[in-house]
């Protein structure tokens, strides 16, 4: 049997947080792969460096990006890591992730790389999201929250805020 070639690969995003109906809340898009209609998974976003960019940078504009929300970061959360196989090569990736607040914006500006981008709240979260290590980044995110004030007005998620996709 062939060996793999190895890569390495980074990406930044955030767990967005604001207030629910009282609840503490967060942003969570459903990715669908190409040819896959049935199927999708519920993700934080994240996204790929651009030349130049810090990783700070970039976990803002790809969450802005992806959300259709302007940002702004709280403070650092964990990496994720995972391994994949893609085009035959093992890829290593790391995902740093940041606790982040809206300063503007709205879901339905997303863009392509969700369907639907939508505010659920930590507990939904935990049974929405696709993979155990965001559902556990969340947990921990959660668990940082407690006793602290969520949100600011008029940032926060509303009907106007979640996203449906386009139906012809």
């Amino acid at each position: 049997m062939a060996r793999l070639r190895s890569a390495t690969a980074t990406s930044a995003g955030g767990i967005v947080i604001s207030s629910l109906g009282g609840r503490p809340a967060l942003v969570a898009g459903l990715r669908r792969r190409e040819g896959d209609r049935r199927r999708g998974t519920w993700t934080l976003p994240k996204g790929t460096p651009d030349p130049g960019e810090t990783i700070e940078e970039t976990a803002i504009r790809e969450v802005q990006e992806e959300t259709g929300l302007r940002v702004r970061i709280l403070e650092p959360l964990s990496s994720i890591s995972y391994v994949f196989v893609q085009s035959g090569v093992r890829i290593d990736k790391t995902v740093h992730y940041w606790l982040m607040e809206p300063v503007g914006g709205d879901l339905a500006l997303h863009d392509h790389e969700f369907e639907r981008v939508r505010w659920v709240t930590f507990e939904e979260a935990a049974h929405l999201l696709t993979f155990d290590s965001e559902r556990s980044l969340v947990a921990a995110a959660a668990a940082s929250l407690d006793g602290r004030s969520v949100g600011a007005a008029g940032s926060g998620p509303s009907a106007a805020f979640e996203s449906e996709p386009t139906r012809p």
